[in-house]
């Protein structure tokens, strides 16, 4: 009887587990993925070759911040989603001055990109592909600047891992197959057919898995760039203004004037001033306290307050007495998402051209008037509000609110598109990669780099390629007039690194690729440790929700309201309840996103790296 009732009670503790719950023995149940315990340093990204990168760096005396900068620039070289004409966005917590740093290296439209002119070439938002759709180049910049101020090595050392990828690397399938989707698409951009499609003819196109990819092109401009350094310091520069000086090769040289000419011939719009002009920006990053914890995001030129709007709506609720992954949690977690991307999809532009009411977004009084919305049932005509009133202010777009909110009240209910094809998911969730780094001195750094996917417009002989970034701009100023083009302003972007603070310390760096599905996952990431006590590997693995009641960032900016993906082993009564609640239910075998996170102990002097299960997320730690 003794026997039986202990196997009992290991059965009970491994199924609370399971579900996400605290149980008996928490923690031993094993994970897909083991926990990565460093005490040293931990480095977590979006492909193992990308962590070794960062690893060899830790090896050689780097900071997190000088690690972290190999990994970006490693994983662009890869084409992980992401490329060296793409954008790079970061959150730092600096240990010196303990404040956390933004990093804004978001390209910006170039000369001639404005509403006019794509409403010209007959288009209802600008393109998803091609030269028209690219932003100026962000990556190279974010690097060089992160690393002059806050890292500790020279370009040419975190550059070399990218340089020796760049001469050849074996390609793993996810991108050798993504080339050879696509080269109907890469076949019309004349230096990307040359680097993607070394097989032209053949049933195959594109590499092989597992074959030898070489860039000589991307060499040659990562080389440029350690010339520029190298001269400087010749010169008796400074190791900072060395790095600039290569920043500036990149950005008013001879690289740029190659970037311009190979992307003017293409179709596109760059100058030469265009890129001189650009400039990364440090900045303040947005925050909000959750239960006494500090969560911060970059400014609303992301969609990253959108993660902290709903925490500051879900604060009014119980969550952890509705249980994990409950009906009535997804129910609220949902609704509090919609309320919250609602505001995001009308209010967020780039602060430099427009004044968002983000005092008012961010108001506790505010998210307690958006949580009184909340009903039984869901809400598909969930609007955005209006928060001036919270700030002392007066909706300067309060016609267009109120038009928008009848047209959508007036709208029958057939009419609201709940379906998910695989276009749209695609276009929904499209990728990035994320990089989470920290170390023993206390430097951490969260990055959402991007930019540049297959298929990517390559710049002329540079191997860059391009951003395609202008596809989140809108030309109607009825669904967003703070996002509508002009030269030299920043698209709202989906990608939103993150970083927790508690008592002053870091406690917890968070971060995934996936589109519009970005906050979404971290909020739940966040939520399944603060609220139900799940450690960082627990967390990143567990089942997540996916809504797609917002306006996607990508394509054609569609919504599918009362649409939601929940993980296959979700009980039946829990999805019965949602579709009494009005929910069109999508079931997934994984919807976690290829999370990665690092939690801080402490109370042992330690780190604890998270990396789902999703994708070829990996990581490593000393």
């Amino acid at each position: 009887m003794k026997k039986l009732y202990i196997f009992v009670l290991v059965l009970l503790s491994w199924n609370l587990q399971g579900q996400g719950l605290p149980g008996l023995g928490a923690g031993t149940t094993p994970n897909n993925k083991p926990i990565l315990h460093g005490k040293s340093w931990v480095a977590i990204t979006g492909k193992p070759l990308g962590a070794s990168a960062g690893a060899t760096i830790f090896n050689q005396g780097g900071n997190a911040v000088d690690a972290a900068c190999a990994m970006i620039a490693a994983t662009s070289t890869m084409w992980d989603v992401l490329s060296w004409g793409g954008e790079t966005q970061a959150l730092i917590y600096n240990p010196h001055t303990k404040k956390v740093i933004a990093i804004n290296a978001l390209g910006y439209a170039p000369t001639g990109a404005t509403v006019d002119f794509y409403k010209s070439q007959g288009m209802d938002y600008p393109p998803q592909y091609g030269p028209l759709a690219a932003t100026t180049p962000g990556t190279p910049g974010g690097i060089m600047t992160m690393l002059a101020e806050y890292g500790t090595m020279s370009l040419e050392q975190i550059l070399k891992p990218s340089m020796d990828l760049a001469k050849g690397y074996p390609l793993e399938a996810q991108t050798a197959n993504a080339m050879e989707a696509q080269k109907a698409r890469i076949k019309q951009w004349p230096y990307s057919k040359k680097i993607f499609l070394p097989h032209l003819g053949e049933e195959r196109e594109a590499p092989e898995v597992g074959e030898i990819f070489v860039q000589e092109d991307l060499y040659e401009t990562l080389s440029k760039l350690v010339e520029a350094e190298k001269n400087a310091l010749a010169e008796g520069k400074s190791r900072k203004e060395a790095i600039y000086a290569a920043y500036d090769r990149f950005y008013k040289g001879d690289i740029a004037k190659e970037i311009v000419r190979g992307t003017r011939e293409q179709g596109g719009l760059f100058t030469e001033s265009d890129l001189a002009n650009w400039k990364v920006k440090i900045e303040e990053p947005l925050h909000v306290n959750y239960k006494g914890i500090d969560v911060y995001k970059l400014q609303e030129w992301t969609q990253g307050p959108a993660l902290l709007q709903s925490l500051n709506i879900l604060e009014n609720f119980d969550l952890k007495s509705m249980g994990y992954n409950s009906a009535n949690y997804i129910h609220t977690l949902y609704q509090a998402m919609s309320l919250a991307f609602a505001d995001r999809d009308f209010y967020y532009g780039d602060p430099a051209f427009v004044d968002s009411p983000m005092e008012g977004l961010l108001s506790k009084e505010y998210a307690k008037e958006r949580a009184k919305l909340i009903k039984e049932i869901n809400d598909p005509k969930i609007g955005p509000g209006d928060p001036y009133p919270f700030q002392g202010g007066t909706n300067p777009y309060s016609d267009i609110l109120n038009q928008n909110k009848e047209a959508l009240a007036s709208l029958p209910a057939d009419q609201l598109n709940s379906s998910l094809d695989p276009a749209f998911i695609e276009a929904f969730q499209s990728g990035t990669t994320s990089v989470e780094t920290a170390d023993a001195e206390g430097w951490v750094v969260s990055v959402t780099p991007s930019g540049g996917w297959i298929p990517a417009v390559v710049a002329g002989n540079t191997g860059v390629g391009l951003s395609q970034r202008m596809q989140s701009f809108v030309l109607d100023e009825n669904l967003n007039p703070y996002n509508l083009p002009e030269p030299g302003k920043r698209p709202r972007v989906t990608l939103t690194p993150s970083l927790a603070l508690k008592d002053g310390k870091p406690m917890l760096a968070f971060a995934v690729q996936g589109g519009d599905s970005q906050d979404q996952n971290l909020l739940q990431l966040f939520l399944n440790m603060v609220e139900f006590g799940m450690d960082v590997q627990e967390a990143t693995e567990a089942a997540n929700i996916n809504s797609y009641q917002m306006q996607s960032s990508f394509g054609n900016h569609e919504v599918r309201p009362g649409a939601i993906v929940l993980r296959k082993d979700t009980p039946a009564w829990v999805n019965k309840e949602l579709v009494d609640r009005g929910y069109q239910i999508e079931l997934w075998n994984k919807t976690s996103g290829p999370l990665n996170a690092i939690w801080f102990d402490w109370k042992h002097g330690s780190f604890w790296g998270g990396s789902s299960d999703y994708g070829d997320d990996y990581g490593i730690a000393w």
